[in-house]
């Protein structure tokens, strides 16, 4: 598959690999620091949920209700995980995948909100839309341990994604962890 400029699948999981995990990188910790400000808000400054709107819902409010964001950031997510996947080998890819399965929960919980904000039909006899795990665990509290149990194996899929060995560096379709360009050309030195 090939985008009209050229950037296909291969090539964002080939020679783009590194900026294209950077890029996405970014914007998960972006999203990790808005739930962190916004936990920040509730625990240490005592602001009732409903101010506490962490960085950008302090400007635009209404983002911190917009099921079609949240549900919107949750495909995207999930969407990057898939599109990267290819990139990972051995053991980064097993955490990689780990990673999209738990997202890919966290989108139906996502999308659970969604059909209930529109349907204006809230589940389980809640006043609010309400996910499934939301019925056991606050909707600040479960945003902290969703993004947590997705972000950890993200960053040990990418950890040994740097440090892969021998049998992962051969598989590997991006040089992302090529210990020959971190530490010297490996192959010249065998060679010489």
């Amino acid at each position: 598959m090939t985008s009209p400029r050229g950037l296909s699948i291969a090539a964002l999981n080939g020679r783009y690999h590194r900026t294209a995990v950077n890029v996405f990188m970014a914007a998960v910790v972006a999203h990790w620091a808005e739930h962190l400000v916004q936990a920040y808000q509730v625990w240490v400054l005592d602001r009732p949920r409903p101010e506490a709107r962490g960085v950008l819902g302090q400007f635009f409010p209404w983002l911190v209700s917009s099921e079609w964001l949240h549900c919107g950031y949750a495909i995207v997510m999930l969407v990057g995980l898939f599109l990267l996947r290819p990139g990972f080998a051995g053991r980064a890819r097993t955490w990689w995948t780990i990673a999209l399965v738990i997202q890919f929960w966290h989108h139906i919980e996502h999308l659970l909100l969604l059909i209930q904000a529109q349907t204006h039909t809230n589940f389980f006899g809640s006043a609010v839309p309400t996910s499934i795990a939301q019925v056991v665990i606050p909707r600040v509290e479960l945003h902290l341990f969703y993004n947590s149990i997705v972000f950890i194996p993200m960053l040990i899929a990418i950890y040994l994604h740097m440090r892969p060995n021998e049998r992962e560096q051969r598989a590997a379709t991006c040089s992302c962890g090529r210990r020959d360009q971190a530490h010297g050309s490996s192959v010249a030195a065998a060679a010489a």
